[in-house]
């Protein structure tokens, strides 16, 4: 039977350890952010990949302290994309046409999203 200073030792332990979940940590948890809000995170992804919104509305694209840019797939209706390198900021996007809208980072290949507009 363990001890109450044993189990209390475990019990900060085990709080600790869940707390060390990132948002946008390399290795972290990665969830997803709030409202019509794209992370491009530390993780080099784009969380979430896809995000539906209604025509018109703003999508809000935050990046975390690993630069990153967005450039959309030529299309009718396509918001201008965001280049350089950014890094703790947050960009905004309207989305005014119905359609499917795929991006991508140039400074990471690899990741790609998609923003649906209904």
């Amino acid at each position: 039977m363990l001890t109450l200073k044993t189990r209390l030792g475990l019990l900060t332990l085990v709080g600790a350890l869940l707390g060390c979940g990132s948002t946008y940590g390399g290795g972290g948890i990665v969830t997803p952010p709030a409202g019509n809000t794209i992370a491009a995170t530390d993780a080099i992804v784009f969380t979430p990949a896809t995000l539906t919104v209604n025509a018109g509305q703003t999508v809000t694209y935050t990046f975390g302290s690993v630069p990153h840019n967005v450039f959309f797939n030529a299309q009718t209706g396509t918001p201008a994309d965001i280049p350089g390198n950014n890094s703790n900021v947050s960009i905004d996007r309207q989305f005014t046409m119905p359609g499917s809208y795929s991006f991508s980072c140039h400074i990471h290949p690899s990741m790609h999203g998609t923003v649906v507009v209904q």
